[in-house]
């Protein structure tokens, strides 16, 4: 009975560091989500003369992937390329989903 669980006890572990060894490494980013954001939002396909600021209001769904709620510009062209780069775009960070966010954007002209 004693070498039973003796060999109950060494499949069970045999078992558990097969499992656990055999699973993939989850690859985390270690950018913020402002950077991602920026990266985002590089190269605007249209010309910028001057600095041109809005602040982003946005949420993240259930999937992680960016909401765009409200861009406070007033260059439309401006709200149009942060809502279509931004909108269902998914991230990878540890913001709470459905609280909204506000993160200030600054387009500058490329040197």
């Amino acid at each position: 009975m004693r070498t039973i669980k003796s060999i109950a006890l060494a499949l069970a572990l045999l078992t558990g560091t097969v499992l656990s060894a055999a699973t993939e490494p989850v690859e985390k980013s270690n950018k913020t989500c402002s950077e991602q954001i920026a990266e985002l939002l590089e190269n605007p396909q249209f010309k910028v003369d001057a600095e041109i600021s809005a602040y982003v209001t946005f949420m993240l769904n259930d999937d992680n992937e960016i909401v765009v709620l409200d861009v406070e510009t007033e260059n439309q062209q401006v709200e149009r390329f942060v809502k279509a780069r931004l909108n269902y775009q998914e991230i990878a960070s540890n913001l709470e989903q459905g609280k909204q966010y506000n993160v200030p954007v600054r387009i500058v002209a490329a040197s």
